[in-house]
């Protein structure tokens, strides 16, 4: 794939352990931005459970939000990827945070009259050993492109364990085969796809 040092991602991992507590989410999160790293694009990942995200749905809550700071972030980044672990068969309260911040880009457009997040790409990632990947990458999908992000062909990358067992992503000694394969794959499709957004935007609103 070809290197591009002008493309930025960002990582936003809503494993619910502060660092530099041992992650599931923190691993496979790291090896997406490895990904990145390789490929000459500028990357940056982050912990959401680390910051002061506030309740709510607006760009900034006020005294104590960390939420602005991130937003920066998620503004000057042409790829964000969402890494979430597996709890009850969903996604984690922090994951479901971010989403809910992400709400007040649905009122922000651009000089064009576009939302403010047309034109960047989104990339799901998920783990747990229990099942409700699928179900998790379809809601991150769903609100992602309800806020303007585009979502790659098979944009997700996802690890279930064996249910009822106690094996984590974290404890493997190696990355599955079907893992890697996967991540390749849409790694390099958010980052072609952020490439041509990029050279050709989404039209302005009429």
């Amino acid at each position: 794939m070809e290197t591009d040092p002008t493309l930025r991602a960002l990582t936003i991992t809503c494993t619910l352990k502060p660092s530099p507590a041992e992650s599931s989410s923190e691993v496979l999160a790291q090896q997406m931005a490895a990904f990145f790293d390789a490929h000459g694009v500028q990357t940056e990942s982050l912990r959401a459970v680390d910051h002061v995200i506030l309740p709510g749905v607006e760009k900034d809550m006020g005294t104590g939000d960390d939420w602005p700071a991130i937003r920066e972030k998620v503004m000057n980044a042409d790829v964000l990827v969402v890494v979430t672990p597996t709890w009850l068969g969903q996604a984690s309260s922090v994951a479901q945070r971010v989403l809910e911040r992400l709400d007040a880009e649905l009122s922000e457009t651009d000089a064009d009259g576009r939302p403010t997040l047309f034109d960047k790409v989104a990339v799901a990632g998920v783990v747990g050993n229990e099942d409700g990947a699928h179900h998790i990458v379809g809601v991150l999908y769903q609100a992602l492109s309800d806020v303007g992000f585009t979502v790659p062909a098979q944009g997700c990358v996802y690890w279930n364990g064996e249910s009822m067992h106690s094996t984590d992503y974290k404890d493997l000694e190696q990355t599955p085969e079907t893992v890697d394969t996967t991540m390749t794959t849409a790694l390099t499709n958010a980052v072609h796809l952020a490439r041509k957004l990029r050279e050709a935007g989404y039209p302005a609103s009429s």
